[in-house]
């Protein structure tokens, strides 16, 4: 679940953000990347330089650019609050998870200039005069700038609003209300079992080593999985992306020297895999990236696989079809899974360790 809050100046957002971080909610404030610009621009960290910054970045990258950075931190396994929302595109990012629901928060404009006063934050308006322009400012672009913040636009955008006049205590009573709705309500979709084993032999592809297409399949029985396996070179070979396979370094074009390919399918090596650690795949359901070959398909009859699922096209030959026909294994594609998770690289760059050196032993003396 994603909650999205947004409002005016001292309206409450960072309060009901620490409240729901008191539940478990991971949070991220969309300022803080505005934040992070000042710093390294060493700028001050004032309210006029904050939009001024922010809208310059919504206009150099897009007016959706903060949500976009925010929503490639963002995983599917927790809970998350996003706060600092001030534009109709920033809603539009964060609308392409559909966990996700935006909450406008507000209480009247002398409550929150009392509040900005009590909090002394450098750089707020020091008068009710100076809150009621800067949140003037706020309400829709500035001289028909599309890129500058239009909070009304985003007020109009909100699922819900949420009244934030009294104090903490009523504050805590309705967020309680609402997340006790809204972990129900926006809780993801689970995975189908077809989808959730397809998933993982997408994560298997990711360890491929051939330098021409990456591909993983997994085997699965009783929904357990039993085995795993990508394409590239054997074990003991150096790997295709390295330059082990003369043809993947090659030139070939596509279907031609194939007698010079050492690599080895995904499907054949999730079998092998089984075979070598004595796990008993027959009656299983062999689930791949990409259809088989007609060579793998010959070995998936041989192990007992029962059924073949896949979700690409891959040269999927008449022979490969009329085999699993006549052998009776099942064959089906998965198109257009309803739930899917995008796979992220994320390319930190590794620490090389040196190996230990070993240890010197003596030899014991015999008494």
């Amino acid at each position: 679940m994603i909650t999205g809050v947004t409002g005016f100046f001292c309206a409450g957002k960072d309060t009901m953000a620490d409240l729901l971080r008191a539940k478990g909610f991971a949070h991220i404030s969309l300022s803080d990347i505005i934040r992070q610009e000042l710093a390294a621009r060493g700028q001050a960290l004032t309210i006029p330089n904050l939009t001024a910054v922010g809208n310059e970045l919504r206009r150099v990258h897009g007016p959706g650019v903060l949500a976009q950075r925010a929503l490639e931190r963002m995983d599917f396994g927790r809970n998350w609050v996003v706060t600092s929302i001030r534009h109709p595109a920033e809603v539009a990012v964060l609308r392409r998870r559909i966990d996700f629901s935006l909450v406008f928060i507000d209480a009247p404009q002398p409550v929150r200039f009392a509040r900005s006063q009590l909090r002394a934050r450098p750089g707020d308006p020091a008068t009710a005069a100076e809150f009621a322009a800067w949140e003037a400012r706020q309400l829709d672009p500035h001289e028909g700038d599309p890129a500058a913040q239009a909070m009304a636009a985003c007020r109009d955008l909100a699922d819900q609003r949420l009244d934030n006049a009294g104090d903490i205590d009523a504050l805590r009573a309705k967020v309680d209300t609402l997340v006790a709705r809204g972990l129900v309500e926006h809780f993801l979709p689970r995975p189908s079992w077809d989808e959730y084993f397809l998933m993982m032999a997408e994560v298997a592809a990711t360890r491929g080593n051939c330098l021409r297409r990456r591909v993983g399949a997994v085997i699965v029985r009783h929904r357990q999985m039993l085995s795993t396996g990508y394409n590239g070179t054997p074990k003991g070979i150096t790997n295709c992306c390295d330059g082990g396979c003369p043809r993947c370094s090659g030139h070939a074009a596509s279907g031609a020297a194939l007698d010079e390919c050492l690599c080895v399918h995904a499907e054949e090596n999730a079998i092998v895999q089984a075979a070598a650690d004595g796990v008993a795949i027959r009656g299983g359901t062999l689930y791949c990236t990409l259809s088989p070959c007609s060579y793998c398909a010959k070995s998936i009859i041989n192990a007992g696989i029962v059924e073949v699922v896949y979700s690409g096209d891959y040269a999927l030959s008449p022979v490969t079809a009329a085999l699993f026909k006549e052998a009776g294994v099942a064959l089906r594609q998965l198109v257009n899974p309803a739930v899917t998770v995008e796979p992220r690289y994320h390319a930190a760059p590794r620490k090389l360790t040196p190996p230990a050196k070993p240890r010197k032993t003596r030899a014991r003396r015999r008494k």
